[in-house]
């Protein structure tokens, strides 16, 4: 009968791969925190009292920054603007992030990872922080529909390759 130790060992052993090398590809979320948030309440404690509903105006930005040759920080920057004819009723910025590590990624996927795949991982968080900053100032929470960041990605290199086909000049001058 083997003993813990027996066990332990041969759930450590390294995957057969001919050279013991681990290189196969793998991504994933190391940790994800919030960054930098602020919330403002500017017409406090009139806002209270306005019956007019404030337009929302919500911008989204993805960043990312290489920390070493496996890890990224990937930034989820969300604003939120709600504005009335009598002024803003509050003002959310937040950047959420995560850790993301990649190994063995060709470039093209690691970048559709890092720009895609890990910002509709990190929204639902960046989402409920916004909700409950909201509440936290006097507000209705702020449900922010799903966003589909896959979409957007494919749209975003489309556009950039008819830009760049447009930008090439055709025939001889």
């Amino acid at each position: 009968m083997a003993d813990e130790g027996d066990i332990l060992t041969d759930l450590d052993a390294t995957p057969a791969t001919g050279n013991g090398a681990d290189n196969l590809p793998s991504a994933g979320i190391i940790t994800q925190y919030v960054k930098d948030l602020s919330v403002e309440n500017p017409n406090a404690p009139a806002v209270y009292q306005w019956k007019e509903q404030p337009q929302i105006d919500l911008q989204f930005n993805i960043g990312a920054n290489k920390i070493s040759d496996e890890v990224t920080e990937v930034e989820l920057k969300v604003n939120v603007t709600a504005k009335t004819s009598q002024g803003n009723a509050y003002l959310i910025e937040l950047v959420y992030c995560g850790l993301i590590g990649l190994r063995n990624v060709p470039e093209d996927q690691a970048h559709a990872f890092l720009f895609a795949e890990a910002p509709r991982l990190l929204f639902p968080f960046a989402r409920s922080v916004v909700a409950t900053a909201v509440q936290e100032a006097g507000f209705q929470p702020l449900l922010i529909d799903p966003i589909d960041f896959n979409g957007l990605y494919i749209q975003q290199l489309q556009a950039k390759r008819e830009q760049e086909a447009a930008a090439t000049p055709v025939g001889q001058a």
